[in-house]
């Protein structure tokens, strides 16, 4: 069954197609199971004939990213399995950047800065891409996307192109319309300010630079930081009042440089983040009476015993 999909989809003109694809290579956790069908999308029309595709054969649609702040389990994802990396074109017209769906966020950063445009600042250390960036509404630093957002491009699941202004994008602390309807972006168009000199711009981003390397645990895989902040608090702080930092489960443990993520030590699986998650929210609730909800997204398939 796979394979006579597979060969149907081969109506893409500007796509790769793989199957059984191992998913781990492909996440900044270096976990994940395998794609029924993965999909390099070559083009944003190519996106949308897929995405077609699935409705016309009841056919579930995951899309990846950079892979940033995701979790996939062991036993994979059943469907088609959509990386959007290849859209990720960014363009300058005065003040505003437009970049596709796969570009790094932090590329998009660093276009901004050298076309002198200041708005991007706090994005210049987020791994993840503009699509996922806006999927979550990330943030950084006292920045989000919401700040410097103008409106974006989007396939609905019918396949069908939709633009959505800032204000029907519904953006809010990691959560957006993108979520809610089940959207995926193809692009994002940003409004940006030419009111500051290159060196300025360069300072900040410069600052935040060093403040991310010396804070976050960037030697190690992980998945960023894992846990929404809770009102009135800091899920980092929580944990480490807690004494939770470096307990492990199975090969992944709690951060010793920064509490609020969870790094691949020594050959961890999805189970493990998962398992640790649960082990973290459930002492945080215990000790503080303070629910964490989960930043991370986790999918796929739990694997069969």
């Amino acid at each position: 069954m796979t394979y006579s999909l597979t060969r149907s989809l081969k109506i893409l003109t500007s796509s790769i197609i793989k199957t059984d694809e191992q998913l781990y290579k492909y996440t900044y956790t270096e976990t994940g199971g395998a794609a029924d069908i993965y999909v390099e999308a070559g083009t944003i029309e190519d996106t949308a004939a897929v995405i077609k595709f699935a409705k016309e054969h009841n056919l579930p649609v995951t899309y990846l990213g950079n892979g940033s702040n995701i979790i996939i389990r062991d036993g994979g994802i059943r469907g088609i399995v959509v990386s959007l990396l290849e859209l990720n074109d960014i363009t300058v017209a005065d003040n505003t950047l437009i970049a596709e769906s796969g570009a790094a966020i932090i590329d998009a950063s660093q276009t901004a800065l050298q076309h002198g445009l200041s708005g991007l600042e706090f994005a210049c250390g987020i791994p993840g891409s503009v699509g996922g960036a806006v999927y979550m509404n990330a943030g950084a630093y006292g920045g989000e996307v919401k700040d410097c957002l103008k409106h974006v491009t989007a396939i609905n699941e019918m396949g069908d192109f939709v633009t959505l202004t800032l204000d029907e994008l519904e953006l809010g602390y990691r959560t957006s319309r993108v979520q809610t309807e089940h959207l995926v972006v193809v692009s994002a168009e940003f409004e940006l300010s030419a009111d500051k000199d290159y060196a300025d711009i360069k300072a900040v981003m410069d600052d935040l630079t060093e403040k991310r390397e010396t804070k976050q645990p960037l030697e190690y895989p992980s998945c960023g930081s894992v846990f929404q902040r809770p009102p009135g608090n800091f899920a980092g702080k929580l944990i480490q009042d807690a004494g939770l930092q470096g307990h492990r489960i199975g090969g992944v443990e709690v951060s010793k440089k920064h509490a609020g993520f969870m790094v691949n030590v020594d050959d961890g699986t999805a189970s493990d983040y998962e398992e640790l998650i649960h082990h973290v929210q459930d002492t945080i609730q215990e000790r503080f009476g303070v629910v964490l909800h989960r930043e991370v997204r986790i999918i796929g398939d739990k694997l069969e015993k």
